[in-house]
C-alpha cells in the first residue's frame, strides 16, 4: 500500500474516530456503573454476602430502619461496609455514626458500653447490638419486627406490684423499658374480668399481698392447662392461696430468706442481699456475663421429674444459706435449722403439649414455658438499674414469649485461610528460603557474569 498525504489523513481520521468511540464507551460504562451495580461472591462459603434467611427477613420489614453506630473513625469503614450488605437488599436502611471521642455525654446517656455498638431503631422501638455480625443484627431485626405482637398481662387487685406504679417496689421503670421494645403491658383484675385473654403472651404474678379467691386460682390453673406461659415473681413468705399452683408446677419454696456472705465483702450491709455471678447453661443466660443482685430472695426446689423439664438457671454460691430465724442482729449459719446453699432462686420450666397444635410462627413447636423466681424486688424500680438486673429481666421476657428462637446463621469461615503442612514440608520450605533461594540467585548472577565475559 502506497503511503501518501491522502492515506496519512485517512489514518488520522480513523484514529480520531476510534479515540472518540473508545472514550464514549468508557463514559457509558462509567454512567452504567453509577446507575446499576452487580457483584458476585466467589468465596467458597459466600462469606461476603448475606444469607438467604437474612434476605427473606429484610423483604418482610415494611418502612425504614435506622442504624446508629457508635464507633471511632478507624472502625467506621468496617461497619459501613458490613451494613452495606443489608442496604443492597433494603435501601431504606439509614446508617449514621456517632464518634465516642467527640460526644461522650451522648454515649453515657444512651448506655453504650463497647466500641462499635449499634442501636437499631424500627417504628419507635430499638435494640442494642454489642457484637455486630449477621446473626446478631438479623435477630435484632427479627425481634423488632415481632415485638409488637406480644402482650404481657400483670395480675392486679391483690396488692401485687403495679406494672405502671411509681413506688420503689413497683415496675414502672421495667414496663417503660419494655414499651420501648414495642411490648404491650396490660393489668388484669380477675375479680372484674374473670377471664385471661387468649392473646396473652405471658401472665405475670408479681408479689401478691392478699389471698387470691379460689375461682381466680382456678382461672390461673386453667390458663396453664391450655399451655399459657407464666412468670411468677414470689417474695419470701406466704403463698396467698397459690398452693395448688405450686403442686401443678411441681415446685416448693424454701422457708426463710437467703443470706449471702459475699455481699458483706462488697460493702452491702443488708445480709438479705444475694449475688449471682455464674449462670447455668440456658437460653435465658446464654452469653450473659453481668452480675445480678437479689434483695430478700427465697430458695426454690423442683420436686417433680415427670411432665416438666426444669433448669435452675439462677443459683447462689455454696457459702449461702436460707436463714430460718429473724433477720436481726448477728446472723450466722445454724446447721440444725438453716438450709445450706447453693440454692436456686430462678427455675425455668418447659413441657411439650402434644395435644396442642402450634399456629404461631414464632414457635418451633407447642412448648409451654414457665419461670419462677424467688424474688420480685430485683426488677422493681428501686433495684432494676443494679448491675445486670434489667438485662436479665429482658432475657426472661424474651424467652417466655419465644423470642429466643433466633435465626441460626452458621459461621461461614473460608476453608483456605490456613495452610496445613507436615513438619518435614515446613523444614524443606524453610531451607529453600534460607539457603536454596540465595544460592539460586547467586548462581544465576555468576552464570550471567561468565557469559558476558566471553562476549
Amino acid at each position: 500500500m502506497e503511503i501518501n498525504r491522502k492515506t496519512r489523513l485517512q489514518f488520522r481520521i480513523q484514529n480520531l474516530i476510534f479515540l472518540v468511540l473508545f472514550l464514549t464507551v468508557i463514559g457509558l460504562l462509567a454512567w452504567l456503573s453509577q446507575r446499576y451495580s452487580f457483584e458476585s461472591d466467589w468465596t467458597a462459603t459466600g462469606r461476603h454476602t448475606l444469607s438467604n434467611t437474612s434476605i427473606t427477613l429484610l423483604s418482610r420489614i415494611e418502612g425504614p430502619v435506622q442504624i446508629t453506630a457508635f464507633a471511632s473513625k478507624q472502625v467506621q469503614p468496617v461497619i459501613k461496609e458490613f451494613i452495606n450488605r443489608y442496604q443492597k437488599h433494603k435501601p431504606d436502611i439509614e446508617l449514621s455514626f456517632v464518634n465516642p471521642d467527640i460526644e461522650p455525654d451522648k454515649i453515657r446517656a444512651l448506655g453504650i458500653t463497647v466500641e462499635g455498638e449499634l442501636v437499631i431503631t424500627y417504628q419507635g422501638r430499638s435494640e442494642h447490638v454489642t457484637n455486630p455480625g449477621e446473626e446478631t443484627i438479623t435477630n435484632s431485626l427479627q425481634r423488632l419486627l415481632r415485638s409488637q405482637e406480644k402482650k404481657l398481662v400483670f395480675l392486679a387487685g391483690h396488692g401485687e406490684r403495679q406494672a405502671t406504679g411509681q413506688a420503689n417496689h413497683d415496675y414502672s421503670l421495667l414496663t417503660n423499658f419494655l414499651a420501648t421494645k414495642g411490648i404491650n403491658i396490660v393489668s388484669l383484675n380477675l375479680t372484674e374480668q374473670p377471664e385471661i385473654p387468649d392473646d396473652t403472651a405471658i401472665l405475670i404474678i408479681a408479689g401478691p399481698q392478699i389471698d387470691y379467691f379460689d375461682g381466680e386460682v382456678d382461672l390461673i390453673r386453667k390458663y396453664l392447662e391450655r399451655g399459657g406461659n407464666l412468670l411468677w415473681l414470689h417474695d419470701p413468705g406466704a403463698l396467698y392461696n397459690l398452693d395448688k399452683l405450686t403442686q401443678d408446677l411441681r415446685i416448693r419454696f424454701i422457708d426463710g430468706v437467703i443470706v449471702d456472705p459475699t455481699t458483706q465483702l462488697l460493702g452491702i450491709s443488708d445480709p438479705s442481699f444475694a449475688l449471682v455471678t455464674r449462670y447455668s447453661e440456658h437460653p435465658i443466660t446464654r452469653g450473659f456475663a453481668l452480675m445480678t443482685l437479689f434483695p430478700r430472695a427465697s430458695g426454690i426446689q423442683f420436686i417433680g421429674q415427670e411432665e416438666w423439664n426444669a433448669t435452675h438457671f439462677l443459683q447462689t454460691i455454696d457459702r449461702s444459706w436460707a436463714e430460718s430465724g429473724k433477720m436481726q442482729g448477728t446472723i450466722e449459719y445454724d446447721a440444725v435449722q438453716d438450709i445450706p446453699g447453693p440454692l436456686a432462686i430462678g427455675i425455668a420450666l418447659t413441657r411439650e403439649l402434644p395435644g396442642k397444635e402450634s399456629t404461631d410462627e414464632k414457635q418451633d413447636g407447642p412448648q409451654q414455658r414457665v419461670v419462677i423466681l424467688g424474688d420480685g424486688d430485683f426488677l422493681s424500680n428501686a433495684y432494676l438499674a443494679n448491675q445486670g438486673n434489667q438485662d436479665l429481666g429482658y432475657n426472661i421476657i424474651n424467652w417466655l414469649s419465644h423470642d429466643d428462637n433466633f435465626i441460626a446463621i452458621p459461621g461461614r469461615k473460608a476453608p483456605d485461610t490456613e495452610l496445613v503442612m507436615s513438619e518435614i514440608a515446613w523444614s524443606l520450605l524453610g531451607l529453600f528460603f534460607l539457603l536454596g533461594l540465595p544460592l539460586l540467585l547467586l548462581g544465576s548472577g555468576v552464570f550471567i557474569w561468565i557469559k558476558r565475559r566471553k562476549l
